[in-house]
């Protein structure tokens, strides 16, 4: 019986089990690289209230303070609980422009003003998508929670949002 061979490149043949082999060590390889670039970045945390008319409801959150923080983010994600969240703190407010790349679950995104207050909801961002989102205002902070609790506990513009953050993980 003949052994089905797999071209790999004009210079390469290889049998079907060795380019399984590679195959499986290629992503094993990608793995490790992700979960170690994964495990280098690490956040604060803190513990944030938001204020809305159906009551005060509190998160524990983690917190993106630096370049490579704000660049992790959320990403690779499988599962987020329904009262954490991720606050991204920016030295000032600018013009903010996110993206879902390699965010493998929905979210919610509350832009808030440098005096605390929720200036715009985007909700139920598309995971994995290159679309920007951006908020109508310069703003200095960014929470993101669970898609979906934005609508659940009524987070609207104007919603009173605070944080003590520096807490002990």
């Amino acid at each position: 019986m003949r052994r089905p061979v797999i071209k790999v490149c004009t210079a390469w043949a290889l049998s079907a089990g060795a380019a399984a082999l590679l195959a499986l060590a290629l992503l094993l390889w990608l793995q490790a690289g992700d979960a170690a670039e994964h495990e280098a970045v690490r956040f604060g945390k803190a513990v944030l209230t938001i204020e809305t008319a159906k009551g005060i409801h509190t998160f524990r959150v983690e917190v993106a303070r630096t370049p490579e923080q704000w660049a992790r983010g959320l990403m690779h994600r499988t599962t987020l609980a329904p009262d954490a969240g991720m606050l991204f703190l920016f030295p000032k407010a600018r013009r903010i422009s996110m993206w879902m790349k390699d965010t493998l679950i929905p979210l919610d995104m509350v832009f808030i003003t440098r005096s605390g207050r929720v200036a715009e909801v985007i909700a139920d961002t598309q995971p994995l998508s290159l679309h920007r989102i951006a908020p109508r205002t310069p703003v200095p902070s960014v929470l993101e929670v669970r898609a979906g609790t934005a609508e659940r506990l009524g987070i609207r513009p104007g919603d009173r949002v605070r944080w003590h953050t520096d807490l002990q993980s």
